[in-house]
């Protein structure tokens, strides 16, 4: 048994999958796998790659967390700051991997990681995706990074085409196709508590 939850930037995809989680008393997984994957490498908690204060991308922080632990396998950068250049073909593989051995222990609810497309086969699968106006998701985001609106609007619409990017070109999946889910949430019309509630009454109406 688990859920996945795609999101809209902004949308609140972090928040809806903690008071789900809470509710059925399962696991959430969200920017944490990042540590999974370094807690597997050996690298220990202080050696995490630290957010920056633009929001920057799973790829990137993993990259510089797998090179931090495994040089032999990822090379160190050449000079300070700059950024490990690892085939993200090959931290998507990684990704995938460490999301089904997750996955497999059930109960656990998943943010982004195209989880969807990765455990698509999965039949104990609730698969939902949480969009919301543009309006509204600016000022979420606004609030979330402490920035003004016409920034918090250009993370936004970077980060939503780079998810997109990332279904389509390593699954092949439109990422605004609604048949890739089994629910589609309006956050900004039934709120955040109201998101939750739904995701969690059809979860309670499987059996879960």
């Amino acid at each position: 048994m688990l859920i996945t939850i795609s999101r809209q930037f902004g949308a609140g995809g972090s928040d809806i999958a903690r008071r789900v989680a809470a509710a059925l008393g399962w696991r959430v997984v969200d920017n944490d796998l990042v540590e999974e994957v370094a807690a597997r490498a050996g690298l220990p908690p202080e050696r995490v790659a630290e957010r920056e204060e633009r929001v920057s991308t799973f790829v990137e922080r993993l990259a510089r967390t797998l090179a931090a632990a495994s040089p032999e396998v990822f090379p160190p950068p050449a000079s300070a700051g700059e950024v490990v250049d690892v085939p993200e073909a090959d931290l998507v593989k990684i990704t995938e991997t460490v999301v089904a051995e997750i996955a497999a222990q059930g109960r656990v609810v998943f943010v982004g990681r195209a989880a969807p497309a990765v455990l698509s086969r999965e039949a104990d699968a609730l698969h939902v995706k949480l969009v919301a106006p543009r309006a509204f998701r600016i000022q979420v985001a606004t609030e979330r990074l402490g920035c003004r609106p016409d920034k918090a609007a250009s993370v936004l619409t970077n980060t939503d085409k780079m998810r997109a990017r990332y279904l389509r070109e390593y699954y092949r999946r439109d990422w605004e196709d609604p048949l890739n889910f089994h629910l589609v949430i309006n956050t900004g019309a039934v709120g955040f508590d109201g998101a939750a509630e739904v995701i969690v009454a059809r979860a309670r109406a499987l059996g879960w």
